[in-house]
């Protein structure tokens, strides 16, 4: 993956040729190739020009896919934006996010000794009559805090000795059953690199012998060497809901548009589906990812590419028409529960992460969240990543991902200049917001609160809405 900047810096007297008259601002920016037409867009729209300089430290705004202890130096806080919060790979790493789960539920269990996860509810303040220093907006009330094993599939990490002995010896103690299938990851590569499948006993001694074969040959020279890529191993789901025979995931966007405080927002994305009709026992790893840089390995992709990607419109009708009635579900239910159930997951990843995350104003980050749905309905998180991809080579992806990236710019660069100017209330904030217009006091704009029912908010269209993580606003005492 190539490493970019954006900057948005003022213009000097030399770069003259190359600077526009934009009222708001004069600046210039550098992109790679992967996000340079999604960027571009935003920025000559607001009469910025693109520069090759990555040492300048007097931009406006620098857009990082790759991230170095250069990529934040000298970064001028309140006065700069910069994309990919340094630290944010306690959320989007799989170790880091099995990790942060799990450091949320122990704390949550040790705060609320004798009653499940399950009935706590989330909340970043101690009560409700104090005020959140943490967060401008108030979490979801009633959202109740989830068990791990509701939404995320039980999963082993094979860099701790202890993790992958219970692992080893839960197999072995399945006696002469064969053992349902688990999914091998390594922690920080994307793309489906370094995946593989581990479906029979046969498979886990091989794996478990390369495993020991690699602690052996470090020896003493462990500390001196480059250590092998930490992996995870994940419970495969095996029965994933199918669409017209084909598996796919769900990926939706998570956008932290503020650290200082915290704005969180979720919109969704688009669905992903394999090329191939799904084969549980197929030995083609496309066959299991669903994700665009596997299926364009399939030798007739140009061909299906198209309906490789739906809208979620598209899976809604589907499922109204297809299943609805057969499986009980409710009218709509891509727009209703399950987007609900997808926010309440991803608002709890992010109570989980958000102490531990660096924060300053000017930091945000787009994270990408992958979703399965399995043939019972229920929802589970496959894993969240930084950088999500920003190619659009279907019609579907031309209609979401720059949009994406578009409401992403600006929605950050109005919250960092709103927070500047101190005279602006809170309520001001909320009902100035740059991407739509306010209808209610908890709003019915492109941003809009995750506590408004659908039926209420009236969207120009589905894929345009970013919704709010947080369903309520308080300033001072008083709630909007």
């Amino acid at each position: 993956m190539r490493a970019i900047a954006i900057a948005c810096i003022p213009c000097r007297s030399h770069e003259q040729k190359l600077s526009c008259s934009c009222s708001e601002c004069t600046g210039s920016y550098i992109s790679s190739k992967q996000s340079s037409c999604r960027l571009t867009a935003y920025c000559e729209s607001k009469g910025w020009h693109r520069i090759y300089d990555k040492t300048r430290e007097d931009y406006t705004l620098k857009w990082c896919e790759t991230k170095s202890v250069l990529t934040y130096y000298n970064f001028r806080e309140g006065e700069q934006l910069l994309y990919q919060i340094p630290n944010n790979k306690v959320l989007t790493t799989k170790i880091g996010l099995l990790n942060s789960l799990r450091d949320y539920e122990k704390a949550s269990r040790t705060a609320h000794p004798g009653s499940g996860t399950s009935s706590e509810l989330i909340n970043c303040i101690e009560t409700e009559s104090n005020i959140c220093n943490d967060c401008w907006l108030c979490p979801l009330k009633h959202c109740r805090r989830l068990k791990m094993e509701d939404f995320f599939p039980t999963t082993f990490r094979m860099d701790i000795k202890d993790e992958r002995d219970a692992f080893f010896s839960y197999v072995e103690g399945l006696g002469s059953a064969e053992p349902s299938p688990w999914i091998c990851k390594p922690t920080g590569l994307n793309q489906g690199r370094g995946i593989f499948l581990l479906r029979t006993k046969e498979d886990i001694k091989v794996f478990q012998a390369r495993l020991e074969s690699t602690n052996d040959n470090q020896g003493p020279r462990k500390l001196l060497t480059r250590q092998p890529q930490a992996r995870i191993v994940q419970r495969y789901i095996q029965n994933p809901l199918l669409l017209k025979g084909r598996k796919f995931d769900v990926r939706s966007f998570f956008l932290i548009a503020c650290t200082t405080p915290y704005m969180v927002f979720f919109r969704h994305g688009y669905v992903r589906l394999t090329c191939d009709l799904y084969d549980p026992k197929s030995n083609n790893l496309a066959a299991h990812l669903t994700n665009q840089y596997m299926q364009k390995k399939n030798p007739l992709y140009s061909v299906v590419k198209e309906d490789t990607v739906w809208s979620m419109e598209r899976l809604n009708t589907h499922l109204n028409q297809e299943l609805s009635r057969a499986k009980g579900l409710p009218l709509d239910w891509v727009f209703g529960p399950f987007t609900r159930r997808m926010q309440h997951v991803v608002l709890q990843c992010f109570q989980a992460v958000k102490s531990k995350l660096e924060r300053k104003l000017g930091y945000f980050d787009l994270i990408g969240c992958d979703f399965m749905i399995d043939e019972d309905f229920k929802v589970w998180l496959l894993e969240m990543n930084c950088n999500p991809a920003l190619h659009v080579n279907c019609q579907v992806l031309k209609d979401v991902v720059p949009a994406v990236v578009c409401e992403t710019l600006g929605e950050c660069c109005h919250i960092v200049s709103v927070t500047q100017c101190q005279s602006l209330s809170l309520e001001a904030f909320v009902n100035s917001s740059i991407t739509g217009t306010v209808h209610s006091k908890l709003g019915s704009y492109v941003w809009s609160p995750v506590s408004v029912p659908l039926t209420v908010v009236k969207h120009t269209h589905p894929l345009t809405v970013w919704r709010n993580l947080f369903n309520s606003v308080q300033c001072k005492s008083k709630q909007i």
